[in-house]
């Protein structure tokens, strides 16, 4: 069995909306992480799995480290810079945090899926490295 890639023509102004639509939730989930630290740790602390936010110290210095990568790295992907490495960068931040926070909740099963469709977003610009120069 053989793998041809094929190839799809998309919009790009549907590209650009997508990807500016998809940068908006970390740039505002990282004011939450570092304005309101206390109820993020508070999550942690009180989810099945929270011992994952224990393996940078503490989940103060974990919760306030993701702030910062989700703001620079949301910038990246809203304005177009860089779009492939903020989107893994952004994949990196988001799978321990959805490991550490929704995993094992039953009451959180739409928040774990809204995280499942994000991871799918940020997969399509990081396999997608060209999307920038298609511009028609």
């Amino acid at each position: 069995m053989t793998f041809q890639e094929k190839k799809l023509e998309v919009s790009y102004t549907s590209v650009v909306i997508l990807r500016i639509m998809l940068s908006l939730i970390f740039i505002v989930a990282s004011a939450n992480h570092l304005f309101n630290t206390e109820k993020a740790v508070s999550k942690i602390e009180q989810s099945n799995m929270g011992f994952i936010g224990y393996v940078l110290g503490t989940p103060e210095t974990a919760i306030i480290l993701s702030g910062v990568i989700m703001l620079i790295a949301g910038l990246a992907l809203l304005t177009g810079f860089k779009t492939q490495y903020a989107a893994i960068v952004l994949m990196a931040v988001l799978i321990p945090i959805t490991l550490t926070v929704q995993v094992g909740q039953m009451e959180t099963m739409g928040p774990l899926f809204k995280n499942v469709a994000l991871l799918g977003g940020l997969l399509f610009f990081s396999i997608n490295s060209n999307l920038k120069t298609q511009k028609q």
